[in-house]
């Protein structure tokens, strides 16, 4: 065995070499996957948050679209379907979101479902390039000179 003296100590052999390089390696990837992580999941919960804007304000476009016959008959309040899934379809391609519209709840409702997705920065470099999110809303007609719903 051969003993070196290095800065006035003495070290024995060379078992120790590589042993950083290897640490700061581990260490780099597992801060670049905390850093994936936290930047790809914060613009993946914008993203959901984003779909659920859009779907509630498509719904809310869609429940502008009141059946006025049937208003003026003092029938229940109800949307026109056509109309209303015309609306909502438009604020979708406006916005740049795809989705479903449905007239629910006999007809005095509106669904929205809406899906987009992200591109990810960090989580790429492991072959996750998107998330795909979804969204929703439903809003219902309300008839406030009944101060209840049809």
């Amino acid at each position: 065995m051969t003993t070196h003296a290095v800065n006035g100590g003495a070290m024995t052999g060379h078992q120790d070499c590589g042993a950083v390089t290897i640490f700061l390696s581990i260490a780099v990837v597992g801060l670049l996957a905390l850093a994936g992580l936290v930047v790809d999941g914060g613009a993946k919960v914008r993203a959901v948050q984003r779909a659920d804007r859009v779907a509630a304000e498509a719904a809310r476009a869609a429940g502008q679209a009141v059946d006025l016959r049937d208003v003026l008959a003092g029938q229940s309040l109800g949307v026109d379907r056509r109309e209303a899934i015309a609306a909502a379809e438009q604020y979708l391609r406006a916005a740049g979101v795809e989705g479903t519209v449905r007239v629910v709840q006999g007809g005095s409702g509106i669904a929205v479902t809406t899906t987009t997705s992200v591109p990810t920065v960090f989580l790429g470099l492991v072959g996750i390039t998107t998330f795909r999110v979804r969204g929703g809303a439903e809003v219902a007609l309300i008839d406030s000179s009944r101060g209840a719903r049809p």
